[in-house]
């Protein structure tokens, strides 16, 4: 008995042995996007043997002037290797390498700089296609003497941007090149406590929105709302300055527009939640202004009618163009109940169309939203009390360009009688 169970003493020490020597070689799966890269640090200049240092850096961004990046790590005659698997959007990417020394990038183990030499600070570029998905990015390191400092980044070439031009930074001063840049067709983000994308961090990020738009004359009423800081642009002119820390907070700004105009809003986030929002309205009350392709029926615009109880009706200075209407729920269609229809102005043709749920004021599970299209009447269930602060998606349909083209909403949503308050603010649709 005695010799078995020292048999098994001596498998399982063993086993237990080989588990981390299994773990360093297999390096990062593919399978995963990774948020730190992997890092490892040599007292040589060749990594030769094995590294005297192994961690997980959040960046890849050092410059240690004439000191070391550890305590077990000379400041000269050492090198590095950081590997990650990042999550790309299909594009073709630039990468740059900032070193002094040597330095090379491997992505997907396809050499693509390859400067393994002395010299000083430089930037070195490389391009290369990347298709949706995980790529192995690799970077290799060494310092002669001096001073030593190494950087990596990376952004794609070329964007199509047919809405918003969102450039994403992974710092809350939009310093340097953006880590992600790409297409956003709304300015309407809650990311609480997460990250906005795949590659950048939680906290202490900042993104950067542009784009022209087409309005026809009149005074504007833009919004945001942020948690944290928020700066607005429109035409040139600084309409919103909020840049500070808060939490979701609405600011306003006027303007009287006319013709194509450029808007700019830059945002940062410090720490917590993570809430970026932009509207604007007209303020005598006509609908507000095509937005690349999109049309936008507010309650307070012509367009909205409404039916029921006139004591039923109930309006908040908040929601989309800060202005909603509500009422109390009906259990079903009693007598009397509230309805309300948007009717927009369209071209014939192909249209999404979403509704605006505000944050408050919309404790219904089962708003019934009846889209009417050329092939008839489509109804979508939304649950409001889940979707505050949010446009949400009733589909996309082919329209006629008529007085026939409308969405409804009624009071009726089949849940106890008075219990639930929903919520009739905006729709819009935006050309497919």
């Amino acid at each position: 008995m005695y010799r078995r169970l020292a048999f098994l003493l001596v498998l399982t020490l063993a086993l237990v042995g080989a588990v981390p020597a299994l773990a360093q070689g297999q390096g990062p799966s593919p399978q995963h996007s990774q948020a730190a890269w992997d890092a490892s640090y040599w007292n040589n200049m060749s990594l030769s043997g094995d590294p005297v240092v192994t961690a997980a850096d959040a960046h890849l961004d050092w410059d240690w002037g004439t000191g070391s990046p550890h305590a077990s790590v000379p400041a000269d005659h050492f090198s590095a290797r950081w590997s990650r698997v990042v999550d790309f959007a299909a594009a073709r990417y630039r990468f740059t390498a900032v070193s002094d020394d040597g330095v090379r990038l491997y992505v997907d183990d396809q050499l693509l700089i390859n400067q393994w030499n002395d010299h000083p600070a430089q930037a070195f570029t490389a391009e290369i296609e990347l298709t949706a998905g995980h790529h192995l990015v690799k970077v290799e390191y060494y310092e002669n003497g001096g001073l030593a400092e190494i950087s990596l980044s990376w952004a794609p070439t070329t964007v199509n941007v047919q809405n918003w031009r969102g450039e994403y930074f992974n710092n809350p001063t939009l310093s340097g090149a953006p880590t992600l840049v790409r297409d956003d067709r709304h300015i309407s983000f809650d990311w609480r406590s997460g990250p906005p994308a795949n590659g950048l961090p939680a906290d202490r990020f900042s993104v950067r929105w542009s784009r022209s738009v087409s309005f026809e004359p009149g005074t504007y009423r833009f919004t945001t709302r942020s948690d944290d800081g928020v700066r607005l642009w429109v035409n040139g002119h600084l309409l919103v300055d909020d840049w500070n820390d808060h939490p979701a907070t609405n600011s306003h700004g006027t303007m009287y527009l006319s013709g194509l105009v450029p808007i700019k809003l830059e945002y940062y986030e410090n720490g917590g939640l993570a809430f970026a929002q932009l509207s604007w309205v007209r303020q005598d009350g006509t609908t507000p202004p095509s937005s690349g392709g999109a049309i936008v029926v507010d309650d307070s615009d012509a367009g909205f009618v409404r039916g029921g109880s006139p004591t039923g009706w109930r309006a908040a200075g908040e929601g989309y163009g800060g202005q909603l209407t509500w009422t109390r729920n009906n259990d079903y269609a009693r007598a009397n109940y509230n309805w309300a229809r948007w009717y927009p102005t369209l071209t014939a043709g192909r249209y999404e169309v979403f509704a605006y749920v505000p944050q408050r004021y919309s404790t219904t599970s089962n708003a019934r939203y009846w889209i009417s299209h050329r092939d008839g009447y489509t109804v979508r269930v939304v649950d409001q009390s889940a979707q505050g602060g949010h446009w949400v998606s009733l589909g996309t349909y082919w329209f006629r360009g008529t007085y026939a083209d409308y969405v409804s909403l009624a009071d009726a949503t089949f849940e106890p009688y008075l219990s639930r308050l929903i919520a009739f603010d905006a729709i819009k649709w935006e050309a497919r």
